[in-house]
Order: C-alpha cells, then structure tokens, then sequence
C-alpha cells in the first residue's frame, strides 16, 4: 500500500462500499439528476433548439450571400471579357482608322506635289514662250536694224521705204 494514503484510510476504518441509501443520499441525488433533467431539458434543450436555428439561418444565408457573390462574379468576369472585346474592337478600329487617315493624308499630298509641279511646268512652259517670244523679237528687230543700217548705202529711198513696211507687216504678224 501506498504511504501517503496509509494515514488516510486508517482513520477512517478501511476502504469499502457503503450500500445502505439513506445513508449515501442516493435517493436525494437522483431525485435532484432526475428534477435537474426534467427541468433543464426544456430549458435548455429550448436555448441549444434556438442556437441550432440561428447557426442554420446563418448557414442559409451565408449560402445565399455566397451564391449571390458567385452570380455577381460570373457577371463582373462575362462583363470584363465584353469589355475587352470591346476595347480590342476599338483598337483595331483606331489602328485602321489611323493607317486611312494616313493613307488619305499620303494620297492628298501625292496630290498636292503633282498640282504644284503641274502649275511649275505650266509656269515655266508660259516664261519659255515668253522669253522665245521676246529673243525672236530683239533678234528681229536687231536683224532689221543691222541690215536698215546696211542698206542706205546699197538700197534708194523707195526700195528702203518697201522693206521698211514689209518688216513692219512681219512684225505685227508675229
């Protein structure tokens, strides 16, 4: 036997089981375990009844509330692949738009250079007739005067006045 419960047991006279129940107050205590059962079932059983609810209308909610999170996230993901068609859309839409434009602005000026070309040779072809037209005059009228400075000396007064006239007709048809 152990010694510290040696002291223990031999002042109270031995160990054993006491079976007399008056004088265990066993019928007291299951008379109080049977009223406490009795009793405490309802209310309890009422308290842990009202847990159990609130805990599975939480549940339900938060399924509902998840389901509800999932629908919007289905959504918000079906809208962002919209969107993105759509900004892609744009982009090709810009990027198209801008290559017309710049074709249309390449094209304008093409355009443009040829005009002005156009009106430099016009320009230039109109000067050359003009200068050819005023050399053919100088070179005439040099002509003449050379050869009216020539003449007196061979040609009359009548024959000088003849081809004096004659140039003259020459010069106003040209």
């Amino acid at each position: 036997m152990n010694p510290l419960f040696a002291p223990l047991l031999a002042s109270h006279g031995g160990f054993g089981l006491n079976l007399n129940p008056f004088e265990t107050n066993i019928i007291n205590l299951a008379v109080v375990i049977a009223g406490l059962v009795w009793f405490l079932r309802g209310f309890l059983g009422g308290i842990l009844e009202r847990r159990r609810q609130a805990i599975l209308s939480d549940l339900q909610e938060a399924e509902q509330r998840l389901a509800a999170a999932r629908s919007a996230l289905a959504d918000a993901q079906n809208g962002l692949g919209a969107a993105q068609q759509k900004a892609e859309q744009i982009r090709i839409d810009g990027k198209a738009r801008a290559e017309a434009i710049h074709l249309d602005n390449q094209k304008r000026t093409v355009d443009e250079v040829a005009r002005v070309k156009q009106g430099a040779q016009s320009d230039l072809a109109n000067e050359a007739s003009r200068v050819k037209s005023q050399l053919q005059r100088e070179t005439a009228l040099r002509a003449i005067e050379k050869a009216l400075g020539a003449l007196p000396g061979k040609l009359d007064d009548e024959a000088q006045a003849r081809l004096i006239d004659q140039s003259i007709k020459t010069l106003g048809n040209a």
